[in-house]
């Protein structure tokens, strides 16, 4: 590495963050985490007060665990040699690029577009055009968030998750399998919303518990018009023309909204902590037939898992540099006897949401929302 390579300290002072008064501030509460936004824009931070609605930390008592600095500015030059991060299993389009400086912080850049984050020596600092890129000031918010779960033990998962008063359950699958719009269909039967795609297990003195991450569900079109209660996501004109698509068309489009939960629920359906009753991994398709929920053997679990484990990606700094055992003896071991069942077949909805609800322990049903 070169003798140029700046610090994390050095690199944030180039960036300016020692010329910006940072006077707007967001603090939130994510399930004990206490974190705070610190930013010169106004309009983020109000953007992102929306978008945290359900995790406002009121009179939080104490200093905060961790810090988030955004600067609005145009994209920097860095003018340092980056490398490219390999693109996930699955996918081919490189998303961004890194490098790791001498004191052990990273600094990351998006290439599409031209932001920038610094992690390292206590170091959470995004500097590029924030607002109109809010969503990677939330991504790197909820990066932050894991890595100070994984901190502390927890085990990183591809899933997404539904809770009653009693119990939890967390829905696996790879990409494109229909997680999310599954436990959105498992809201509309009374259970709280956990997780959207990432999803943190580990154990105390209660059991096994899973953490969510305050991700909105990001959805697209078919998802809108096939699932109760989220037709307000959509404009009323934009909605009737994807309703007009062939429903092939309509399943391969792109387009994705933030689907706000309180909006399209009820307030309070968002949650970040429950007990993890059950894991299903859905390895059903579209026109694969009748659905098929069935508990799975120990071999069987074992292949599945592959589903569920998740690497924490460019945005994770392992203490000392030893990061978690992503090995499937490790989440194996984590879940102990945690029942998990395979949905394979076709891909039913409404019917799998009524299957799966049944696997969680009884709770007081809730009553329907009326918005």
């Amino acid at each position: 590495m070169s003798a140029k390579t700046p610090t994390a300290p050095q690199l944030a002072q180039r960036l300016g963050l020692d010329d910006r008064p940072l006077a707007h501030a967001l603090d939130l509460n994510l399930a004990g985490c206490r974190l705070r936004l610190e930013s010169d824009s106004p309009g983020l931070v109000n953007g992102l007060r929306r978008y945290f609605s359900d995790f406002l930390a009121h009179g939080q008592a104490g200093p905060a665990d961790i810090i988030v600095r955004a600067i609005e500015a145009a994209a920097p030059e860095l003018g340092l040699a980056l490398r490219e991060k390999a693109p996930d299993p699955g996918k081919d389009k490189i998303k961004e690029e890194f490098l790791d400086l001498p004191d052990g912080g990273r600094v990351v850049r998006k290439r599409l577009t031209g932001m920038v984050f610094l992690l390292g020596d206590g170091l959470n600092l995004a500097v590029g055009p924030c607002q109109a890129n809010d969503n990677q000031v939330v991504n790197f918010i909820n990066s932050r968030h894991i890595q100070w779960l994984l901190d502390r033990g927890r085990l990183l998962c591809h899933a997404a998750a539904v809770a009653n008063h009693a119990g939890g359950l967390a829905i696996a699958g790879l990409s494109g399998r229909g997680k999310s719009t599954l436990a959105l269909h498992m809201m509309g039967l009374g259970l709280d919303f956990i997780s959207n795609d990432r999803l943190l297990i580990g154990r105390d003195a209660r059991g096994l518990r899973m953490e969510g991450v305050a991700k909105l569900p990001r959805i697209n079109p078919g998802t809108v018009l096939g699932t109760p209660g989220l037709q307000g996501v959509i404009p009323p004109d934009d909605l009737a023309g994807f309703a007009a698509l062939p429903p092939d068309e309509l399943w391969r489009l792109e387009h994705k909204y933030d689907a706000y939960l309180d909006e399209c629920f009820g307030p309070g359906r968002f949650r970040l902590g429950a007990p993890l009753d059950g894991l299903v991994v859905l390895t059903w398709r579209h026109g694969g037939g009748p659905f098929c929920l069935e508990r799975v053997t120990a071999e069987r679990k074992a292949q599945l898992l592959e589903a569920f484990i998740k690497s924490p990606g460019v945005f994770y700094l392992p203490p000392q540099g030893q990061g978690p055992d992503m090995s499937v003896a490790a989440y194996l071991a984590m879940l102990g006897d945690c029942p998990v069942h395979e949905l394979s077949g076709g891909a039913d909805f409404p019917a799998a949401a009524k299957a799966l609800h049944g696997l969680l322990p009884p709770a007081i049903p809730r009553l329907a929302y009326q918005p």
